[in-house]
């Protein structure tokens, strides 16, 4: 029997929307990587884009549980002595709740050219408000995110 590899011609995308108001960080996060990456569908294939565009809105309202907002950090150096910067999630949250998201759902894809191509399929915003009406995103039952 041959292995089935699924042709460009043969692949559509969706679009889904999520709101994330109310909705955990982390089962979030992980949520978007199995639609994004297409583990959702028969035609998954571990090394092709076979996923969907995926639409998040209030990113802001999303929930984090226990003491990661006081506890959790994250790291960036700029290479030169003395460069490091260390922010909190409580900061991030504050300025750049989409970047947290964003952040998580990167963790959870594979980190090479597969991986970046799926997060440009990524659309996260702070609003309600987002500029994809045209494509006509599906809404995700946030029940099955829970």
């Amino acid at each position: 029997m041959k292995t089935y590899f699924p042709k460009a011609g043969e692949l559509s995308a969706k679009w889904i929307l999520i709101d994330a108001e109310g909705l955990r960080l982390g089962r979030l996060a992980s949520q978007i990587a199995v639609i994004l990456r297409g583990k959702h569908k028969p035609t998954f294939t571990p090394n092709a884009d076979t996923g969907d565009f995926v639409v998040v809105v209030n990113a802001e309202k999303i929930e984090i549980t226990g003491k990661k907002i006081a506890d959790k950090t994250y790291f960036r150096h700029s290479t030169h002595p003395g460069g490091a910067t260390i922010i909190s999630l409580r900061e991030k949250m504050i300025h750049k709740p989409d970047w947290v998201l964003k952040r998580a759902v990167w963790g959870m894809l594979p980190h090479g050219p597969l991986g970046r191509q799926l997060m440009r399929k990524l659309k996260v915003y702070n609003g309600a408000a987002h500029p994809h009406r045209a494509q006509q995103p599906e809404p995700l039952k946030s029940a099955a995110i829970r």
